[in-house]
């Protein structure tokens, strides 16, 4: 079982992959998410989204600045305002 993740910016998608866990800098705190997860939305805060390829791997780190991020039957969307490369 794998979650949809996509990380996208205004401009452009950024990143689209089949990964087992994100953990998202909420802005009232981390939230982890995996396939499965009950459907919601929260605004994201300036921090670095961790994202892990397997259950026991160690997590890639992209850094966010600001925007949402929602939850659905289809996986996780972040829609980030902008993402340090």
């Amino acid at each position: 079982m794998a979650l949809h993740f996509e990380l996208v910016t205004p401009a452009r998608l950024v990143r689209s992959d089949d990964v087992h866990m994100v953990v998202v800098p909420g802005s009232e705190g981390e939230f982890g998410v995996l396939e499965g997860h009950a459907p919601f939305m929260s605004t994201i805060r300036d921090g670095a989204i961790k994202i892990y390829k397997t259950e026991n791997g160690q997590p890639e780190e992209i850094q966010v600045q600001g925007g949402f991020a929602e939850v659905s039957a289809a996986g996780l969307t972040v829609l980030a305002e902008h993402v340090a490369e």
